[in-house]
């Protein structure tokens, strides 16, 4: 539960960084700082970052052409380093549990629990059983210390390290909502990840990340036109005003789509095979790669459940004399995750 001064979400992608700084104004959340910067090839390998200073640089500069002042941040991690468990144990009360976590946690982390770092949330009390759910997540020090470090490398000052998948059902929650009697599927496809959180009676249930993302569709296209990667990315947005795309390209990225759905699709049956659950009525896509038709209409036919694309800025007003409106509803899906971590807040207390 959140309290006090939001913060600056960060989130440091495989090619991108996207700012946000979120603050209440006429019980509205408005947007009042954003930046986003590209990042050089090879910056982010699997999640890992392999130059620093070209993150700092861009960090630097994304606050110094914002005009941010707020130097709190929040910050978001994903890749193999991050674990979910949803697991099930005796009721306790809060301070058996913060006693018992580390316990529990050896038994289902498959890493040596002190190079992890741990944290949980109760989803569900259940006490005519004796038992309650939780929520855990751990995290290699070594990670969080390497994005904490660089972040004050920056001159910022990290307070707040989150999971993706769950940033994004933060803004999902905040702007739409989560359905109290259905499971829906959050998916967010990014450059080098995409994630899946599915949500039930709204609660998290399910994350998976499935390394086939927006990148694999634009290295297909890379080799099978034998065209530079920039073109190849050009291609897949459309072109632009300049520029012809190949008719093949069309195909490429279908055929790319159809197997980044195929990967979701196999995600989706296991959950529902393992969960109980019968159905799944809505899966909402965002990140980079929401925008591409034919990667929607790709799930959608998979996974026979109907498709939207998720817009996490379309009720945030926007403050006009400090944010260019018009570049950030463009870029509005990739915005997902560092909308969510700017819900965080200083001040914060377990429920």
């Amino acid at each position: 539960m959140g309290e006090g001064k939001n913060l600056v979400g960060v989130d440091i992608g495989a090619n991108s960084i996207k700012v946000v700084q979120l603050k209440e104004a006429r019980k509205r959340l408005q947007v009042v700082r954003y930046g986003f910067a590209e990042l050089p090839p090879q910056t982010i390998i699997d999640s890992h970052i392999m130059s620093s200073s070209h993150v700092v640089e861009a960090l630097l500069k994304i606050w110094s052409d914002g005009k941010i002042a707020q130097k709190d941040v929040a910050v978001g991690i994903y890749g193999q380093s991050v674990i979910v468990r949803k697991i099930t144990v005796p009721m306790m009360t809060n301070d058996e549990l913060e006693e018992q976590i580390g316990w529990e946690a050896e038994q289902h982390i498959p890493f040596d629990i002190k190079v992890m770092s741990i944290d949980y949330e109760v989803l569900r009390r259940r006490p005519d059983q004796g038992q309650m759910d939780l929520l855990l997540v751990a995290a290699k020090k070594d990670e969080i210390n390497d994005y904490a470090a660089i972040l004050r490398e920056a001159k910022l000052k990290p307070l707040i390290v989150d999971i993706n998948a769950f940033t994004i059902q933060n803004i999902f929650e905040n702007q739409i909502g989560l359905p109290q009697d259905q499971t829906i599927a959050l998916l967010n496809v990014g450059a080098a990840v995409s994630s899946l959180n599915i949500v039930s009676q709204g609660v998290s249930s399910f994350t998976r990340e499935v390394a086939n993302a927006g990148n694999a569709i634009t290295e297909e296209i890379q080799k099978q036109c034998n065209v530079p990667y920039e073109q190849a990315e050009a291609y897949k947005c459309g072109g632009g005003p300049t520029q012809i795309v190949p008719q093949e390209v069309h195909q490429i990225i279908q055929t790319a789509c159809d197997g980044l759905a195929g990967e979701i699709q196999r995600s989706l049956d296991f959950y529902l095979a393992t969960s109980g659950e019968q159905e799944i009525s809505r899966i909402y896509v965002s990140g980079g790669s929401a925008y591409l038709a034919p990667l929607c209409k790709a799930v959608e036919k998979r996974a026979r459940v109907p498709v939207m694309v998720f817009d996490p800025v379309s009720n945030l007003t926007v403050d006009a004399k400090f944010v260019n409106e018009q570049a950030m509803r463009q870029r509005a899906a990739q915005l997902v995750v560092a909308l969510g971590l700017s819900l965080r807040c200083d001040k914060e207390r377990r429920n």
